[in-house]
C-alpha cells in the first residue's frame, strides 16, 4: 500500500497493543512486581535480566542492552522491517494501516486487491450457479468436503472456456491491464485468455485476509494437475502459506502449525476438525515461510510422505530451520505411511488417530542425528569422528542458546568427547555482539546534563512538569543536543499521554534515532528523578550563561561596561582596567 504511515497512527497502535502480550507470544514472561521478566531472547543467559514494563510499554535487557517498543521487538525478534512490524501489530489490533499522500510512495496496490476480491466472488458464484459446476461439486464431495468447509475456504470454480473471467470483469483498459498484472489472464499472439479454466479454485490469502493469488486443481486428467498464480506485485509463493489466514481466524493464539503439501490436505484436515494446517505453494519451505510461522506460533510440525522423496524434503526443511532455532522454538517431523497423504490418511483413520500422529512427531534433534548416524559406523572411532565432522557444520548454524548447547553436548556424548570442545563458535551470538557494542558506546559517552535530561524525559515523560518549573534560558542555546531536547519537550507537552515506547518511535525515521535509542538505554538506577532533571536543567542554564557572557579579555576598554570595570578593579587591585598600549 502506498504512502507513509502517519505518526498519529503509530501513536494509536502503540496505545492499542500491549507490549507484554506481543512479547509473551514469543518469549514466556513471568510477572515480578509491576514488571515482567524472562531470560533474554537476544543473548545467552542463565539468570533472567530481560524486563518488560507495561507502564512504559518498553522492554529492556540489563545483560546485553537490548531494548525498545513492541515495534522494535518485532523488528529484532521476527526479523521484520519497520512497515512489516507495524502491519503485524495492526493486524493483531484489528486496525487497517492508513497511508499519507505524498510524492515518492511506490505503487498503489489497492486496485489490485479489489480486483482479486472480485475474482474470488466470480469463482464462488460459478461454483453455485454455473450449469457445469456439478462436476466440481461432485469432486469436492468425493474428497469428503462439506459445503461449510468449501465456504470457509472460499472455494470456487473456473468453468471451461477461454474468456469467462475476462468477459465478467474486463470492463475497461485499466481493468484489463490489472487482470494481466494479477496473473488472472495470460496473453499470446496479441490475444488474452483466462489463466484458470475447468478447475476447482482455492483463493490464497495473506495473513491479513486479502486475496493475493489463486490455486487451481484440474477437473479430469489434464495437466498440470495443480496450477498457481504466477509471481505478481501481490503474490510471492516463497513467502506465503495457504490456510494461514483461515487457521488464525479460528484461533488467534495458535500453539502449533502443521505444514502439509497441498490445498486439499488443508481443507480435508479442517473437515475433520484439525484447523491448524497450512500448505506451501508448490515450493520447498523457505526461510520466509518459517519466519512467518514463528511469528504466529512457537512450534511447527512438517508432514511428509514416508518415502525417499518425503525424507529428502524433510531434510531440506531441517536445514532451512537450523538458523532460526532460537530457544523456545520447536520443529518436528511427521512421516505418514508410504503412499498416503494427510487427506487420505485422516479419512482412513479419523481425526483422533491423526492427532496422535502429530503429538508423536519426531523432534528436529532426533531426526538430525538419525540421518547423520546412518552415514557412519558408530561402533568405530573413525565413524564417530566422522559423525562429529558431519554434524558440526549443521550445529554451528544454530543461534546461541540452550538448544545449541544441548545439541553440542549430545554430539559430544555420542562421539565420546568431554569438556565441551566441539562448540568453538561465539556463544554470545549476533544480537549480543551488537548490544555489547552499544553498551561500550554508552560507557564512552559522558553523562552530560543534556543527555541526562533527554534520558530522564524519555523514561518518565511526566517529568515535563519539572522542566516547566525551571528557567529555560538554555533553550536559546545552539549547542549539541539542545534542539533534540527542545523538540522532545514540545512533543510531550502537545501529547502528554505518550509513553516511552511511543516517544522513541516518533524519532525512528529521524537522523537522531540512533542517538536517542542509546539514551533510552541509559542505566537509570533508583534515584530522585525529579531532582536529577531539575539539576541537569539548572546546569544547562549555567553553561548557557557562561558560554554566552562576554569575556573581558576579549573586549577593548571602550567596550567594557561600568559594572565590568568595577568587577575588574575588585579582582585585580591597582589595575585601572585601561589598555597601556
Amino acid at each position: 500500500m502506498a504512502g507513509k504511515i502517519p505518526t498519529q497512527f503509530i501513536d494509536e497502535l502503540l496505545n492499542r497493543v500491549d507490549v507484554v502480550d506481543v512479547i509473551n507470544r514469543r518469549v514466556p514472561l513471568k510477572k515480578t512486581g509491576r514488571d515482567y521478566h524472562a531470560r533474554c531472547p537476544f543473548h545467552d543467559e542463565k539468570t533472567p535480566s530481560f524486563t518488560v514494563s507495561p507502564q512504559k510499554q518498553f522492554y529492556h535487557c540489563f545483560g546485553c542492552g537490548a531494548h525498545g517498543s513492541a515495534i522494535g521487538f518485532l523488528m529484532e525478534y521476527d526479523n521484520l522491517g519497520f512497515v512489516e512490524a507495524v502491519e503485524e501489530l495492526a493486524h493483531l489490533a484489528g486496525l487497517e494501516v492508513p497511508r499519507e499522500t505524498g510524492m515518492d510512495q511506490g505503487p498503489d496496490l489497492r486496485p489490485l486487491y479489489a480486483l482479486m476480491e472480485e475474482a474470488g466472488h466470480f469463482y464462488r458464484r460459478q461454483l453455485k450457479h454455473h450449469p457445469d459446476s456439478s462436476q466440481a461439486i461432485d469432486y469436492l464431495k468425493s474428497r469428503g468436503l462439506s459445503g461449510d468447509i468449501a465456504a470457509a475456504f472460499g472455494i470456487g470454480y473456473a468453468p471451461q472456456g477461454w474468456d469467462n473471467l475476462l468477459t465478467a470483469l474486463g470492463k475497461d483498459k485499466p481493468t484489463l491491464s490489472r487482470l494481466l498484472e494479477c496473473g488472472l489472464t495470460n496473453e499470446a499472439d496479441g490475444k488474452r485468455y483466462d489463466r484458470f479454466r475447468n478447475r476447482i479454485i482455492f483463493p490464497i490469502r495473506n495473513p491479513r485476509g486479502h486475496i493475493i493469488g489463486f490455486g487451481g486443481r484440474i477437473i479430469g486428467d489434464d495437466k498440470p494437475k495443480y496450477l498457481n498464480s504466477p509471481e505478481t506485485p501481490l503474490f510471492h509463493k516463497g513467502r506465503e502459506l495457504y490456510g494461514l489466514h483461515e487457521a488464525r481466524k479460528v484461533n488467534n493464539k495458535l500453539a502449533r502449525l502443521l505444514v502439509v503439501e497441498g490445498y486439499m490436505d488443508v481443507a480435508a484436515l479442517a473437515q475433520y476438525g484439525i484447523l491448524n494446517a497450512v500448505a506451501t505453494l508448490g515450493t520447498a519451505t523457505t526461510h520466509e515461510h518459517l519466519e512467518l510461522i514463528f511469528r504466529t506460533c512457537p512450534e511447527v510440525v512438517f508432514c511428509f510422505d514416508g518415502d525417499r522423496a518425503g525424507n529428502d524434503a524433510a531434510w531440506k526443511a531441517l536445514l532451512t530451520s537450523l538458523p532460526l532455532m532460537r530457544d523456545g522454538r520447536e520443529v518436528r517431523f511427521l512421516f505418514l505411511p508410504q503412499g498416503e497423504d494427510p487427506d487420505t490418511q485422516v479419512r482412513k483413520e479419523g481425526s483422533e488417530a491423526f492427532r496422535q500422529r502429530i503429538e508423536h512427531a519426531q523432534p528436529l534433534s532426533k531426526f538430525l542425528f538419525q540421518q547423520l548416524m546412518e552415514q557412519v559406523q558408530m561402533e568405530t572411532i573413525d565413524g564417530r569422528a566422522k559423525l562429529a565432522q558431519l554434524a558440526r557444520p549443521h550445529l554451528e548454524k544454530l543461534p546461541s542458546g540452550v538448544f545449541r548447547r544441548m545439541l553440542f553436548q549430545h554430539l559430544q556424548e555420542l562421539v565420546g568427547i568431554k569438556g565441551g570442545h566441539l562448540d568453538t563458535g561465539n556463544r554470545g551470538g549476533i544480537g549480543t555482539k551488537r548490544s555489547l557494542a552499544n553498551r561500550q558506546t554508552l560507557n564512552n559517552q559522558r553523562p552530560t546534563p543534556v543527555r541526562i535530561a533527554i534520558a530522564l524525559l524519555l523514561d518518565a515523560p511526566h517529568l515535563v512538569a519539572v522542566a516547566d518549573s525551571v528557567t529555560d534560558d538554555w533553550r536559546k542555546w545552539d549547542a549539541p543536543g539542545i534542539k533534540i531536547l527542545n523538540r522532545l519537550l514540545e512533543i510531550i507537552r502537545s501529547q502528554p499521554t505518550l509513553n516511552k515506547a511511543a516517544l522513541l518511535e516518533r524519532w525512528r525515521e529521524s537522523e537522531h534515532f540512533s542517538h536517542l535509542n542509546k539514551l533510552a538505554n541509559y542505566d537509570l538506577p533508583d534515584m530522585d528523578q525529579e531532582a536529577e532533571l531539575r539539576d541537569a536543567l539548572l546546569k544547562l542554564n549555567q553553561q548557557f550563561h557562561k558560554q554566552t557572557r562576554p569575556q573581558p579579555g576579549n573586549l577593548r576598554p571602550s567596550e567594557l561596561s561600568e559594572e565590568l570595570l568595577d568587577e575588574l578593579k575588585r579582582r585585580y587591585p591597582g589595575s585601572t582596567g585601561q589598555d597601556d598600549g
